[in-house]
């Protein structure tokens, strides 16, 4: 043990001997994993996001397709669904975009599908009765309107509709509620101007989770022109959408990987002439080479995993206290009104772990191979070079 930290003070020695060298390569190497890091903290976190996003979402939705595209479902629908074996409750969705051209931004507007409600109002109530509205605090930001403010939307007759806010409110996701208006269904239905006995579409809500699939098949045989959407499908496309913006990060950064790999490269395929003539000293004064491959073991490992660590900092720091501000935009997707939110730490130890090993291990592995090399060959022919 006590041969072991000698040499593990002799390899700290060595570092800060050779510290603008190292500092050089601690510094690309930690840029290179907090460029990793940081995609995977926020990516990992938005599906954390998302996951409380869809919690509450129903078993199933039931959209109609025309020419491939969303339509408008007949309410008629819901009421054969009902009578399938399993279905629980039943409600027909009134929902809609609206752009505001004031503001530039993009709104999602709802009609209230029940008073027991997912969302937590931070102030006020939600809807009630017509002409009444509750609304996101980023609208509430922009629009600078409170409780008892207006709001005021065109609708699809180009006339400016008034509604009086009565509550501002927001969720365990913020991301659902940043641009989102409540109305009520009749005001949803007047806005939009749609027609009598049809819906946006229809939610359902299942007993029996793992007959989920099942029921869906049913209502697909049951109207062939209706698209079903289980809840397990929206999480897979959340899933996808993330990794694959993820992946085109990595692909963006893939320069920085490819000068860290050409670095380590470089590192392997051959050491200075002043660290063989370090090693031969050291085989010359009676160090074994075990011993010599031992002390480049820790100056490698040393490095490595002090880059390692600065660089995962970084990438925390940057996504959770700094919420990514280079990133977000280009993960998160376009939107106009982005919701200015704090993701809550989400961290894959496994994915670090991986991270880590396929980092650390080529760099360490590049750090012995040329020593071992050295420390085989005559001290004496070493020194002399």
């Amino acid at each position: 043990m006590t041969k072991h930290i000698k040499i593990l003070e002799h390899a700290l020695s060595s570092i800060v001997r050779r510290r603008f060298k190292n500092l050089a390569i601690i510094v690309a190497f930690a840029f290179t994993v907090a460029a990793l890091s940081t995609i995977i903290f926020f990516t990992d976190s938005l599906k954390t996001e998302a996951e409380n996003i869809l919690a509450s979402a129903p078993d199933l939705i039931v959209q109609k397709t025309k020419g491939g595209r969303h339509d408008l479902i007949p309410i008629e629908y819901a009421e054969k669904i009902q009578i399938i074996p399993g279905v629980g409750e039943v409600t027909p969705r009134y929902w809609g975009y609206y752009y505001d051209a004031l503001t530039k931004a993009n709104y999602t507007l709802t009609g209230l599908m029940s008073k027991k409600s997912s969302l937590e109002l931070i102030n006020g109530r939600l809807p009630e009765t017509r002409g009444e509205t509750a609304i996101g605090a980023g609208i509430a930001d922009i629009r600078n309107s409170e409780v008892d403010g207006e709001l005021i939307l065109v609708n699809s007759r180009n006339l400016g509709v008034l509604y009086k806010v009565v509550g501002v409110f927001t969720a365990d996701s913020v991301m659902l509620t940043n641009d989102l208006v409540v109305l009520n269904n009749d005001d949803i239905i007047d806005f939009f101007d749609f027609p009598d006995g049809k819906a946006t579409d229809i939610a359902v809500r299942v007993y029996n989770s793992s007959e989920i699939q099942n029921i869906a098949s049913k209502v697909k045989r049951l109207f062939p022109e209706t698209r079903p959407i289980t809840k397990s499908e929206l999480v897979r496309t959340y899933d996808m959408v993330f990794n694959w913006r993820s992946g085109m990060m990595i692909a963006v950064f893939s320069g920085a990987i490819i000068a860290f790999c050409i670095m380590a490269w470089d590192k392997a395929t051959g050491i200075s002439a002043e660290e063989k003539q370090e090693i031969g000293i050291l085989k010359a004064i009676g160090w074994d080479t075990s011993d010599v491959l031992a002390l480049k073991f820790w100056e490698g490992f040393i490095i490595a995993l002090t880059s390692f660590f600065l660089g995962v900092i970084a990438g925390f720091i940057h996504v959770f206290f700094f919420d990514s501000s280079i990133l977000a935009p280009i993960i998160k997707g376009w939107s106009v009104l982005f919701p200015d939110f704090r993701l809550t730490p989400h961290i894959d130890l496994y994915q670090l772990f991986v991270m880590g090993f396929l980092i650390i291990t080529p760099y360490v592995a590049s750090t012995i191979i040329p020593a071992w090399k050295t420390a085989i060959t005559d001290p004496d022919t070493v020194m002399r070079g």
